[in-house]
């Protein structure tokens, strides 16, 4: 679905690179010294997009001609002193988010067709704030799975290796912005789909706490979902969170008062005390993730922090009560928006279908119990630290097309429960009040990137994001040509 347009301008192809990958504070600081155009970064963008996007697969459509024009009148906008917080940045939407006059598909069959009215409250937020859409990302059918493919747009590979899934649901999103072809995207997040793809790619990206962010009906009253940004640099990513956020006058769950996250944050980590396990006291996890958690967990004592390991009293009855909720949930919305076409579906949607019919009321009252009980073992822990740490993924090694009801994991000779079982994300979408950042800790063997999981007091945001920086800080990321997708 990509349009090509011709090459313009003098940059030459490394100049490209450099520009695709540019943090977006870089980016907006430059436009504001007239020491770049928007045109010229997105320029830069499309060509690179031109060049990778049918390897990876990570766009749905492409608005490139619309973002052209809207790159041009940022940099009136900036030569007038007149621009926005995010003036210009080129953004890429999941295709999940309505977007006012633009086909909103969930990666469905179904919705193939479907032309959203209004946007989303977060989209609007990012357009008011002089955002540009410049692409649709690819997601799994109904935001479903921890991988990217659908029958609608098919799959989406990891530009760390192209074998790989690059996670789910905000895959493509996750994939566009380690292959360079966005500079900052959105994601949502039900079980881990921001966090799961930051890490199998590369990234940071933010679970906020529930309310921090506005949605749309009905998910606005859904404690598990979470609208929230992925990016290449904690800053990157702290800049996103603050054009989203704030109490929203249609989304009655959103909370007061708004919340900026400094862009310059304190890395100094002294008097911090975390907490911290590989295993959240249940998972099989590969020996490789566990190790590069340890030599992340060595930076934030670098830092200054002291670090406790701790036994969390959770279960695998943990995963059953989050199934159970997602069935109830996203079972029977997925049967409403598609009865009578269920021919349309793939088969891990028609599986949710299924799974709803046996899923009633008292496993959804156990399932929200499930998540007061979890929490009577975290508050507490979290009263007496100021983080916790755990890793993003359990595994690296999960095929681009990977299939949950076909397809199986081992993990220490031990065979995993598929869907949830590839990360530990879900967790703490049960304890949906904790603010969660996932940022990178290491690669595995196989080429793809691997991340741990920063969790927060209850609403305590800035601590994550401070943690956070302090970990990039020992890190080059992708500001280095050396330690990017070699595409």
């Amino acid at each position: 679905m990509v349009q090509a347009i011709p090459t313009h301008g003098t940059l030459q192809a490394v100049d490209d690179q450099e520009l695709c990958y540019l943090p977006a504070v870089e980016a907006l600081e430059l436009f504001r010294r007239k020491a770049l155009s928007p045109v010229d970064l997105l320029r830069a963008l499309i060509r690179r997009t031109e060049d990778l996007e049918p390897r990876i697969n990570a766009f749905t459509e492409c608005y490139f001609e619309e973002a052209l024009d809207g790159a041009a009148k940022a940099e009136q906008r900036y030569s007038r002193g007149a621009a926005r917080a995010l003036e210009g940045l080129p953004i890429a939407i999941k295709d999940e988010p309505e977007i006012r006059g633009k086909r909103t598909t969930q990666g469905s069959l179904v919705l193939q067709n479907h032309v959203s009215e209004e946007n989303a409250y977060v989209v609007d937020r990012l357009e008011q704030a002089g955002a540009l859409f410049h692409a649709r990302t690819a997601t799994p059918e109904f935001c479903i799975l921890f991988q990217t493919f659908s029958r609608l747009w098919g799959v989406t590979r990891n530009p760390w290796n192209l074998e790989a899934t690059p996670g789910g649901s905000s895959g493509g999103s996750a994939a566009s912005l380690a292959a360079g072809t966005s500079t900052l995207a959105s994601g949502s997040d039900i079980g881990g789909s921001i966090r799961q793809p930051a890490s199998m790619c590369g990234l940071v990206g933010f679970k906020p706490p529930y309310g921090r962010n506005p949605e749309t009906p009905p998910f606005s009253l859904d404690p598990f979902n979470h609208q929230g940004p992925l990016a290449r640099s904690v800053a990157d990513c702290a800049l996103m969170q603050n054009a989203m956020s704030g109490p929203h006058p249609r989304d009655i769950a959103t909370v007061r008062p708004k919340v900026e996250i400094p862009l310059d944050l304190d890395t100094d980590l002294r008097g911090w005390r975390v907490a911290y396990s590989l295993d959240l006291g249940y998972v099989a996890v590969d020996p490789e993730i566990c190790d590069a958690t340890l030599a992340t967990l060595d930076i934030l004592r670098d830092r200054g922090a002291t670090l406790e390991e701790v036994t969390l009293p959770w279960t695998a009855r943990m995963d059953e009560a989050a199934l159970h909720y997602y069935d109830f949930m996203m079972g029977g919305y997925i049967e409403e928006m598609t009865r009578g076409r269920e021919d349309l579906l793939t088969d891990y949607a028609r599986d949710y279908i299924a799974r709803s019919h046996r899923t009633g009321s008292r496993e959804f009252l156990a399932a929200l119990t499930t998540c007061s009980e979890m929490y009577d073992t975290f508050g507490p822990l979290m009263e007496r630290n100021d983080l916790f740490v755990c890793p993003t993924v359990t595994t690296t090694r999960v095929k681009a097309d990977f299939n949950y009801l076909h397809d199986t994991i081992e993990i220490r000779g031990q065979r995993i429960e598929p869907e949830l079982g590839i990360a530990m994300c879900h967790q703490f979408n049960m304890l949906s009040r904790c603010p969660v950042l996932a940022v990178p800790s290491g690669v595995a063997s196989n080429g793809v990137p691997i991340g741990v999981q920063l969790v927060g007091r209850t609403y305590d945001d800035e601590s994550v994001f401070r943690a956070g920086a302090a970990l990039e800080a020992a890190r080059p990321g992708f500001r280095d040509a050396a330690t990017r997708p070699a595409l």
